[in-house]
C-alpha cells in the first residue's frame, strides 16, 4: 500500500465520521464532546468491532478488511451508494499488487470508428464520451458545440476539470451555478482516484489543479464522491443562452472507464428551441469556420478540431 492510498483512506473515513451526528444513529449526544460527529468508539460499537480494530482501519489499514467489515463501517457512517462503493474501491486498491501500481492510461486514446459513428447518429442533443479524469474523448457535433470554449482553447486532451478551475472567468459564465458544477467535477475526480489511484495521468492532473487553484484544494479536501448517472444540468451558452438539459450516463462495456453521456431537452421548451438553433449554427460553422454566429460571435480558433472526422 502506498502512503497516498493510506492517506486517502484515513481522510475519507475521518471526514465521513465527522459528518454523522450521534442522534442520527440512535445515540445520545452526551456532554463534553471534543470531536465533531461520532467518536471512534461509537463507530466501532455501531459497526460491531473493537475500537482498536476500527482505529487501525481508520489509519489506513484496509487491505485485509472483509466485505462484512466494510459493510459494517458503511452502515455506521451512513454512507450513500457512491460512498460505499468508494470505500470498497479504497480497500481494493490497498491490496493492489505492486506490478499494477503507478500505471499510466493513454491520454490520446484512439476512438473506435464505430463509437464515433454512434455518437454522430445522435442528432437531437449533445452526446460525448469522457473518462474519469474529465477528458472528453469523443463527441458529436452538438457535444462539441456545447463545449465550444473548451475545444476552442486548443489544449489537448480537452478537459472539463482544467477548464472549470483554470479558466475560471469563462467557466463561471458557462455554469450558472459554478460552485455546484465544480463540486460535481471534484467529486467525480475523487471517485476515480479511489477506483484507480495508480493512474499517473490522474495524479498529475490533481497535482496541477491543487497547485494552481486554491478552490480546487479546498473542495478536494472535502473527500466527497458521487455517481454521475442521470439528472439535470444547467448551462449558459455563449451562442444560444440558457440550456436546461436532462442527461443520462452509462459506462461503455467495450471501454472500461469511459462514460457515454447523452443530453436531451424536454420537448416544447425554450431549451429544445435553443438546441435546434445551436445545431444550425454548428452546421454553418462546419462549412465556414470563420463565419460569425447569430449573436455576432466568431467561431473560436481550432473549430476544425471538433468537426466530425477531424483528427483528435
Amino acid at each position: 500500500m502506498t502512503e497516498l492510498n493510506r492517506d486517502g483512506i484515513r481522510e475519507f473515513l475521518t471526514t465521513r465520521r465527522a459528518r454523522v451526528q450521534p442522534v442520527e444513529v440512535g445515540l445520545a449526544p452526551g456532554l463534553n464532546r471534543r470531536v465533531p460527529g461520532l467518536r471512534r468508539t461509537e463507530v466501532a460499537l455501531l459497526a460491531g468491532m473493537s475500537v482498536e480494530y476500527y482505529s487501525r482501519l481508520e489509519r489506513g489499514e484496509l487491505s485485509r478488511a472483509s466485505d462484512a467489515v466494510l459493510h459494517g463501517i458503511a452502515g455506521a457512517l451512513l454512507l450513500d451508494d457512491a460512498e460505499r462503493q468508494h470505500l470498497f474501491d479504497l480497500a481494493r486498491a490497498a491490496t493492489t499488487p505492486p506490478a499494477r501500481r503507478q500505471r499510466r492510461s493513454p491520454r490520446n486514446a484512439v476512438v473506435r470508428p464505430g463509437l464515433q459513428l454512434a455518437l454522430d447518429a445522435v442528432t437531437g442533443g449533445p452526446a460525448l464520451v469522457r473518462n474519469g479524469r474529465m477528458d472528453i474523448i469523443a463527441a458529436n457535433t452538438l457535444g462539441r458545440a456545447l463545449h465550444m470554449d473548451v475545444y476552442g482553447s486548443g489544449e489537448r486532451p480537452v478537459n472539463l476539470a482544467r477548464h472549470a478551475f483554470l479558466d475560471r472567468e469563462r467557466a463561471e459564465l458557462f455554469y450558472p451555478d459554478w460552485d455546484a458544477a465544480a463540486d460535481a467535477i471534484v467529486a467525480i475526480l475523487r471517485t476515480e482516484a479511489g477506483r484507480d489511484p495508480y493512474d499517473k495521468d490522474l495524479q498529475d492532473l490533481i497535482g496541477e489543479l491543487s497547485t494552481r487553484s486554491e478552490e480546487f484544494r479546498r473542495k478536494w479536501g472535502d473527500h466527497n464522491v458521487r455517481r454521475h448517472a442521470r439528472g439535470v444540468k444547467h448551462f449558459r451558452h455563449p451562442i444560444v443562452g440558457t440550456l436546461d438539459l436532462l442527461f443520462e450516463a452509462s459506462e461503455l462495456m467495450a471501454d472500461p472507464g469511459w462514460n457515454l453521456l447523452i443530453y436531451t431537452a424536454e420537448p416544447g421548451t425554450p431549451t429544445a428551441d435553443a438546441l435546434r438553433l445551436l445545431a444550425s449554427w454548428a452546421a454553418t460553422q462546419d462549412q465556414e469556420p470563420a463565419a460569425p454566429s447569430p449573436g455576432g460571435f466568431a467561431a473560436p480558433e481550432g473549430w476544425a478540431d471538433w468537426r466530425p472526422g477531424a483528427a483528435r
